[in-house]
């Protein structure tokens, strides 16, 4: 879940924070218990059919079905894998380190972690890295924000504004990104977790839903503090622009250290996890094997994936220029697509699991009913909106 907060996240709630104060934070902190949902989902799947999200669905659907998830999962893991590079060269450039050498640095330390072949230890190295996103809280407590100006703004939030929808429905997509469903169904399936194991793991779920919109609130949180004051929204230009805004009130060198250790943080941990969902994703629809457990040379389709993403996203990056607006328009892709995936995903459920373990009654109803009001705000957002 650390991965969720990546670096489009990050960049899409300083956009909002920098532009509408905290206006947009009741937005990404309700939709704190949609995220535990689907993600509990997820896990349910998981642990009681021992499949991934994509198999399930060539299995129960169809292969015609099961290959338009699997575009979806590419197009979003292209684009998340484009911001997370953009994040990488950005705190670079901050250095005045050319992204000549940091996007094939970042390259290897991701092949590397992931060629460890070894589920667990990738997962102990993923959460060392994805740790430094923790450097938000310090920088949002410093930023002394002032959430009285949020209550008297509450009753008056400009949900019929363009910009503002279009904000909204870039957070929906950073929140609900489709490869997180597909990697964490497929990460518990990897892991073999039996039905013993379901209460940790919802429980996991539960506190990493919390923590990635915390992380990300903080953020928004302490852009609206340097960026929106007196009363003068702007419109971000790069990763750098923020980092200096932030220094303001944690000081240049803390700032900038603990800026750059948050973003690279977020980017490594997302390039691993989103580059994984694809591998394992097609692998699901392909029949290709699949498992962080197995050597290169018994998978080599699985590593060959992951290998050529990472690669072919540092290459677009490295010939492009850094721009705010890549990430957003990248979360807001996000949302277009979540029907879909969260339609597939609700199907799965109700038709696949055992009947016990089926979400029923009043807590489908609810969870259909949040599903459908988040993915309809989301499309409206994207559809009517823009950025300034």
């Amino acid at each position: 879940m650390l991965a969720d907060c990546d670096a489009g996240n990050i960049v899409t709630a300083a956009q909002s924070g920098a532009q509408w104060g905290l206006q947009l934070l009741p937005v990404l902190l309700g939709l704190i218990p949609l995220l535990y949902m689907v993600q509990e989902l997820t896990v349910r799947l998981g642990i009681f059919t021992g499949r991934g999200y994509g198999e399930l669905i060539r299995m129960h659907f169809g292969s015609q079905w099961a290959w338009v998830s699997a575009l979806g999962l590419a197009i979003a893991v292209f684009g998340s894998l484009v911001t997370e590079f953009t994040g990488v060269a950005g705190v670079g450039e901050m250095y005045g380190i050319s992204r000549s050498v940091t996007l094939p640095l970042a390259v290897v330390v991701l092949i590397g972690t992931v060629l460890t072949g070894s589920h667990k230890r990738a997962d102990k190295i993923a959460i060392v890295i994805g740790a430094f996103e923790l450097t938000f809280f310090a920088v949002a407590w410093k930023a002394h924000p002032h959430f009285r100006d949020l209550l008297r703004q509450l009753p008056h939030l400009p949900v019929g504004n363009r910009e503002f929808g279009y904000l909204a429905a870039a957070l929906i997509g950073a929140t609900f990104n489709p490869w997180m469903i597909f990697y964490q169904q497929a990460a518990v399936a990897d892991k073999k977790l039996s039905p013993a194991d379901h209460m940790a793991a919802r429980v996991e779920t539960a506190v990493g839903a919390v923590l990635t919109q915390l992380l990300t609130a903080a953020v928004l949180v302490a852009a609206a503090a340097t960026l929106s004051g007196n009363g003068q929204p702007r419109s971000l230009q790069s990763i750098g622009e923020i980092s200096d805004a932030l220094a303001t009130v944690v000081g240049a060198q803390a700032g900038r250290i603990l800026f750059s250790a948050g973003v690279l943080g977020a980017s490594v941990v997302a390039a691993i996890v989103s580059s994984l969902a694809l591998a394992w994703g097609l692998g699901e629809v392909a029949g290709y094997r699949r498992s962080l457990e197995d050597r290169p040379t018994t998978a080599p389709w699985f590593y060959g994936v992951y290998v050529a993403s990472v690669t072919g996203s540092a290459c677009v990056v490295w010939l492009a220029p850094d721009l705010v607006m890549l990430n957003v328009a990248a979360q807001v892709l996000n949302a277009l697509m979540l029907p879909l995936v969260l339609g597939l995903l609700l199907a799965l459920s109700v038709t696949v699991l055992p009947y016990q373990q089926r979400p029923r009654k009043g807590y489908l109803w609810l969870l259909c009913g949040i599903a459908g009001m988040v993915c309809a705000a989301a499309l409206i957002g994207a559809g009517r909106g823009r950025l300034s």
